[in-house]
């Protein structure tokens, strides 16, 4: 492995390890470290790389296998290949990832600071079941409506802020942010640890910690990142 593979397979920070794993995957492909056609380091060896365990790399590798990025040959020359159809794919143009980042700059400075304010005021009755009804949504929620739940439950934090102004511009920088989501797979892993972070989220929020809220909703927004990253970056 050259030096680029070695940046590429760094470890990962532990907060968001599926994520993050996905994304320095796609990186790798991306990028032509590892060129189509070309078996991906062994599992043992790239585990050990991104520091991640060995059953998080695989469900990473299974997302890639899903999209279509990666396929699974059986036998003695057997692993993990980079798809031929992997290096179809349009690059994406500069244009693109400066929306990207402008997107999701805009997206942690407002929706992390929704989440400490939302902490510190003393909630009704109602806005604590507002938003408990919402996690509630979120963590029963198909596929196919998940992302319209999860956006509700991010306005449910802003809201409960108490300013309309915010929410409002957290509802302005969702929709930019949901057209980006549109063009990356959904990853049930992924939704698996976003219901846990929102569980976190909610109960920071509840419990008044502020802080804790703030940290909880950076470390969620941090995943979503990476996906978007790796996907479209």
């Amino acid at each position: 492995m050259d030096a680029a593979g070695d940046a590429l397979f760094r470890p990962v920070r532990t907060g968001n390890a599926f994520e993050e794993t996905v994304e320095r995957l796609l990186q790798a492909i991306k990028l032509g470290v590892v060129p189509p056609g070309e078996r991906l380091p062994a599992e043992r060896d790239l585990a050990a790389r991104l520091n991640v365990s060995r059953v998080t790399l695989r469900e990473a590798l299974h997302a890639l296998q899903e999209s279509g990025f990666v396929e699974s040959r059986r036998g003695r020359y057997g692993g993990t290949f980079v798809s031929a159809a992997s290096s179809s794919a349009a690059p994406t143009s500069v244009s693109h990832v400066d929306n990207l980042e402008d997107a999701l700059t805009l997206r942690s400075v407002l929706e992390t600071g929704a989440a400490e304010f939302a902490a510190t005021r003393e909630l009704s009755d109602h806005e604590c079941a507002h938003l408990r009804a919402r996690l509630s949504e979120c963590e029963g929620a198909g596929l196919r409506e998940y992302r319209r739940k999860d956006s509700r439950m991010h306005l449910a934090i802003a809201e409960i802020s108490g300013s309309p102004s915010l929410t409002a511009a957290v509802a302005d920088a969702r929709m930019r942010l949901n057209e980006l989501l549109d063009g990356i797979p959904l990853l049930p892993k992924n939704i698996e640890h976003s219901n846990r972070q929102h569980a976190a989220l909610v109960d920071a929020i509840l419990a008044g910690d502020a802080p804790a809220a703030r940290q909880a909703m950076a470390e969620h927004l941090a995943g979503t990142a990476s996906l978007l990253r790796g996907f479209l970056g």
